[in-house]
């Protein structure tokens, strides 16, 4: 295949394998599989990352409309996901190829020896000719719980692993410069660095069955693109996608990847979430910190320990005006840094190593 990837993550989102119905279309599945199929024998490593449980769990069973959304989604997610993945297990069989079921939440990515042991479950079913078939565990995942759409969870998965890179599948070409329903709107092919007016013709409206929009696909694209891998988005209800995309003949959009980071830098970048601590930079720290030169987070430049942390923990970097500027893993606790706040010749609170930059 013309673009030469050996490791990708594709992922598939329920508006591109639900019908209108909200039913699962199998024969889209089908055809995403027999593509899937045609890639691995190639030799390039596939993870899949599929949303699609609810819908399975619609077809197979009625609800009261009295049950509230959570119960709702967590019965249907439960027997849905058992449908889901024997559809996937049973169309991959055609090709003698084994798939399996990985289901996770934003809990297994917090902690890092949770994170390793993720990651070294995936990489034990690629080396076995798995294909690890990745959802979100939305039996469990409730509220805060929960990642923003699947889309956050396949940044995470292409980033553990390394990937080449990241095809999300919707159902719309790409990343347009104006509204797609109106004439003259055109697919942007291709979007360099951090483009902050993205999100100004973005259409903010979400799928009807997912719960992520095309601004938060954009965000995490443009995350996982600063971190060294290639992004795709693409229409996934567009005939043979997969295989027109990676033989470089489709009009989709691609996030063109920067330099690639470490391993510990692409686990750092997206734990904001699990972040404990806060400590607020001056400006001229702020500069030095985001100029891409190899600057560790000295105390000279703090103004501020906002909230508590100790040696280890992740902490989120904010400027003056409280914008996040990055995050790091903190050399040492909240009670030393505070100690010497503005004070020169200090040793680092952040390496350089472990610090992500997100401006």
């Amino acid at each position: 295949m013309k673009l030469g990837y050996k490791k990708i993550v594709v992922k598939v989102g329920s508006n591109v394998i639900t019908q209108a119905n909200g039913l699962p279309d199998e024969a889209r599945i089908n055809h995403l599989v027999n593509q899937l199929a045609e890639i691995k024998k190639l030799g390039i490593e596939v993870i899949l990352v599929s949303s699609g449980a609810v819908a399975s769990g619609r077809s197979l069973i009625k609800v009261s409309e009295k049950q509230d959304a959570i119960t709702t989604r967590q019965l249907l997610a439960s027997i849905g996901q058992v449908k889901l993945i024997n559809t996937y297990s049973n169309f991959f069989a055609e090709h003698d190829i084994k798939c399996a079921q990985v289901l996770v939440t934003k809990e297994d990515f917090r902690d890092r020896a949770h994170y390793l042991n993720m990651k070294n479950c995936l990489q034990i079913l690629l080396q076995h000719d798995v294909i690890p078939v990745v959802n979100e565990n939305d039996v469990v995942s409730v509220t805060e719980l929960m990642f923003t759409d699947n889309d956050e969870l396949a940044g995470l998965i292409a980033s553990m692993l390394n990937a080449d890179a990241l095809i999300i599948l919707s159902n719309v070409n790409g990343i347009y410069n104006g509204d797609p329903k109106v004439e003259g709107s055109e697919v942007i092919q291709e979007i360099k660095g951090s483009v902050s007016n993205l999100a100004s013709f973005i259409q903010t409206g979400k799928s009807q069955f997912g719960r992520g929009g095309m601004i938060t696909k954009s965000t995490m694209a443009q995350k996982v693109a600063k971190l060294g891998i290639t992004v795709h988005i693409a229409n996934g209800t567009t005939d043979n996608v997969l295989t027109a995309l990676l033989n470089n003949e489709l009009i989709h959009t691609r996030f063109v990847p920067e330099k690639s980071k470490s391993g510990k830098k692409k686990w750092i970048a997206h734990s904001e979430t699990s972040a404990t601590g806060i400590v607020q930079l001056n400006d001229g720290a702020k500069s030095v910190l985001t100029s891409g030169k190899a600057t560790s987070l000295l105390p000279v430049g703090i103004i501020a320990i906002q909230s508590d942390f100790l040696k280890g923990d992740i902490i989120k970097i904010v400027d003056e005006k409280n914008n996040l500027i990055g995050l790091g893993i903190a050399e040492y606790g909240s009670d030393k840094a505070k100690e010497r706040i503005g004070q020169k010749k200090q040793k680092p609170l952040v390496h350089y190593d472990y610090f992500y930059s997100a401006i």
